[in-house]
């Protein structure tokens, strides 16, 4: 045994030059990156004002169909959060000669899969099946649009499912500060409801939403993937010509003004969960101005990439790999028509929430006054271009890229235009948006106050510290509390 120990002790150091040499050669620079080339989209309009947009591409026998509607949860009102999700999620639940087993068979009987869902800005159904069979894949999205039942019975089922869910995320410190977040740093509400939201709606709601949204002229009906420009809009003609609803879509709600500042923290809200097993540490910041078709958006889409848009980011950098104090950070911008939403996360032990806290704001300001360099600015840029190129090689992805550029009013052909615009970023542009959008937003915590609560006080002396019991949280009340 003696003897194997030596032997293995000469080889290891035998190797330890070598080992050394590879463990401090530089990873290979990133390629140049690869054009995206998307066919031009087709687009017709029907009588109903219903649009049409097809974009062909044969490369796999598949097509998505996706109906997109212009109207999420910003459509519906505070009192009733969670109702464009539960319309939604409602439309594959049973039509009139369907019910939702039999909806759920004859979509697998395609080979197919089908989604329907609402976010912040729009609505939708999705279903992708094989090329030869999108007329059949049609008419079950038709009948759902069109002909939704609606039934109690769908409905309280769905509604204790989504009160379930809720019910289990409130005792989660991430999901409750997002919760939080929505109402005390946003200005919004969540989009998928609160308790006393969700437990109040009813069919006659979702009735009505459906009826004040989900008509022709606020939809586009787009095809990717298999499919002709030709046959698309006849088929679309044949299962949508009898849909003449006229009512006009519920508005966008205006975007109110946000605080900007050289100071980056503006507010700390601490929600007190006694005896978590760890906290959730977050910045929030509403960036007024700044929305989807704005022209920062592209260097606002680098920005993140360099702050918290995957592993080799500065947060996670910082937190995770050189520290070790969380097992990811990162950050994102949430795209509205006039605003955006940033935020950055990390969840952490209790011990050690005061100072990621302190970290994240360190590279808020880190990213405002000092110079990203080349050799971190390239592989970033191509950390984006990459991710957009792979998503568009799959007809969703595809369906879904067309979904956001009609959602906001996009020129179409900026698909194509991605890659230049996210590479011709300056490291100046990075800076400047840094430093006048993202100061003055607020640092929420979920977690034990009793155990960060010294430690936060001595790193952030200047900072009022609102606390409040995660047993007392109310976001429907002025100030959070029941």
């Amino acid at each position: 045994m003696k003897r194997l120990i030596i032997t293995l002790s000469i080889a290891v150091a035998a190797l330890a030059p070598s080992l050394a040499s590879y463990a401090q050669e530089k990873p290979p620079a990133p390629g140049t990156p690869k054009p995206v080339s998307v066919p031009p989209v087709q687009e017709k309009k029907l009588p109903n004002g219903l649009t049409v947009a097809v974009v062909e591409r044969n490369s796999v026998p598949l097509v998505t169909i996706q109906l997109l509607i212009k109207a999420g949860a910003d459509a519906e009102p505070e009192e009733k959060a969670g109702l464009a999700d539960l319309t939604a999620s409602m439309l594959t639940k049973g039509t009139a000669t369907r019910s939702a087993t039999e909806i759920a068979e004859a979509v697998d009987f395609l080979g197919g899969s089908i989604q329907s869902g609402a976010g912040w800005n729009s609505s939708f159904v999705s279903i992708t099946v094989t090329s030869d069979k999108v007329d059949k894949a049609l008419a079950i999205l038709q009948d759902l649009v069109l002909h939704p039942k609606f039934a109690e019975d769908e409905l309280d089922l769905l509604k204790s499912q989504t009160l379930d869910g809720l019910t289990y995320n409130l005792k989660q410190p991430s999901f409750i500060a997002s919760y939080v977040a929505s109402k005390y740093s946003l200005k919004e509400h969540p989009a998928a409801g609160t308790l006393d939201s969700v437990k109040g709606l009813n069919r006659s709601d979702v009735v009505a939403f459906h009826r004040q949204n989900y008509v022709p002229n606020n939809a586009v009906l787009i095809f990717a993937g298999n499919i002709s420009e030709i046959k698309a809009t006849a088929l679309a003609r044949t299962a949508f010509s009898a849909w003449n609803e006229t009512s006009s879509p519920g508005g966008v709600k205006a975007a109110e003004g946000t605080t900007l500042g050289k100071s980056p923290i503006k507010r700390i809200l601490v929600i007190d969960l006694p005896n978590s097993g760890q906290a959730a540490v977050n910045y929030y910041n509403r960036v007024v101005g700044i929305g989807r078709a704005n022209e920062s958006y592209y260097p606002a889409l680098v920005l993140n990439s360099v702050l918290g848009g995957g592993y080799s980011s500065r947060l996670n950098y910082e937190i995770r790999i050189k520290r070790g104090l969380s097992y990811g950070a990162g950050s994102s911008f949430g795209w509205r028509s006039g605003y955006s939403n940033f935020s950055t996360r990390a969840q952490t032990k209790n011990e050690s929430a005061a100072e990621v806290a302190e970290l994240m704001t360190s590279e808020l300001l880190r990213v405002s006054s000092n110079s990203v360099g080349k050799d971190e600015l390239v592989p970033r840029k191509s950390v984006l271009t990459g991710n957009f190129g792979r998503n568009l090689e799959t007809t969703s992805g595809l369906a879904d890229a067309l979904s956001d550029l009609y959602g906001f009013d996009i020129p179409r052909n900026a698909l194509n235009g991605y890659v230049s615009s996210i590479n011709s970023v300056s490291d100046a542009q990075i800076r400047s948006f840094a430093e006048t959008y993202l100061p003055g937003g607020d640092i929420i915590i979920v977690g034990d106050y009793s155990v960060f609560k010294d430690d936060l006080a001595k790193r952030f002396p200047n900072v009022n510290v609102e606390v409040i019991k995660a047993d007392d949280l109310d976001i429907s009340k002025p100030n959070l509390r029941k």
